[in-house]
């Protein structure tokens, strides 16, 4: 069965986005005042097997390529979609298709985006269509929603030397602990790589 994980970039202080700057619409804001999130993306001198554009360090670019080749769908929660501009109709991966988790109507959804109420229909569906890969999820909601949900086998934070102090969190509260195993980690310029499984 395809594996659920979710690897994204977080300050030290547990922040995926920052603040909106003053005055600019909450929507289709991206990283708000923390760009710094996604330097590590493009500071290398290794180009990304996966993403077309991407140039990272060696030790960065092999964490990233590992995952990115895992991914054969995506669930984003409805924030994150619209912080993202929908991905312009697409996906955060380019050829994986993506599930938003809405309770509402999503207007203007594209050919490989489809539209799922709960987490439980997203995950589900987002299996089906991975085949034999894996789920990636995208945004701290969705993140929370599925580990309350027992839905998630791993998480990886890009761990980037940042303290936001304010922002969007990677983890929203939970109602129990979650126990995690740390399975690798790995130094690199600009940004760490914590992986851990969820021990169930």
């Amino acid at each position: 069965m395809p594996k659920v994980f979710s690897a994204l970039a977080v300050s030290v202080d547990g922040f995926i986005s920052g603040r909106t700057p003053a005055g600019e619409p909450e929507s289709g804001r991206g990283l708000g005042d923390a760009p710094m999130l996604f330097d590590w993306y493009f500071t290398g001198d290794t180009p990304s097997r996966e993403f077309d554009g991407f140039k990272l360090s060696e030790p960065s670019a092999r964490v990233f390529d590992a995952l990115a080749a895992r991914v054969g769908a995506c669930v984003a929660g409805r924030t994150t979609y619209e912080h993202s501009s929908g991905w312009s109709g697409g996906s955060p991966h380019p050829t994986a298709p993506l599930f938003v988790v809405s309770h509402r109507p999503v207007p203007g959804l594209g050919a490989s985006q489809t539209l799922a109420a709960g987490i439980e229909d997203a995950v589900a569906a987002a299996r089906a269509a991975a085949g034999a890969k894996d789920v990636a999820l995208m945004g701290g909601g969705v993140v929370t929603a599925a580990l309350e949900a027992g839905l998630v086998d791993e998480l990886v934070l890009h761990q980037v030397p940042v303290l936001l102090g304010g922002g969007h969190r990677y983890f929203r509260p939970l109602p129990r602990h979650v126990r995690l195993r740390l399975l690798a980690v790995v130094p690199a310029d600009g940004v760490t790589h914590l992986h851990y499984e969820v021990v169930r």
